[in-house]
């Protein structure tokens, strides 16, 4: 599970090329574009989107199962059969407070 990082040479957010060369004129509108950016976002999320789902009968969980009877050779065993079918995603959901993104270039410390 490893980070997504950019492909190309001196890439880094805040300016400067991170590697030591000297920046060419279409490297520099490209750093002040994307501290712009950075700028305009917002570090916090206040929404997600929820992994529940509704049944047929209106009950929310992350899975649901039904209880069959199969009979071999004589002898009745109940078994659980998951349904897949007719369920509907809770959607959308606001989060009670705060989080911050995963991908916002920010250094939290301890003072």
């Amino acid at each position: 599970m490893g980070g997504s990082s950019s492909k190309t040479k001196g890439y880094w957010p805040f300016g400067g090329s991170g590697s030591g060369d000297e920046q060419t004129k279409e490297g520099t509108e490209q750093s002040l574009a994307r501290r712009r950016s950075f700028r305009n976002a917002t570090p916090f999320v206040f929404t997600r989107r929820s992994s529940l789902y509704f049944d047929e009968d209106g009950d929310l969980a992350h899975e649901f199962y039904e209880e069959t009877v199969v009979t071999k050779n004589g002898r009745k065993k109940a078994k659980l059969k998951r349904i897949q079918k007719n369920l509907i995603p809770q959607g959308i959901i606001k989060l009670d407070h705060p989080c911050l993104h995963v991908d916002f270039p920010i250094v939290i410390c301890e003072a």
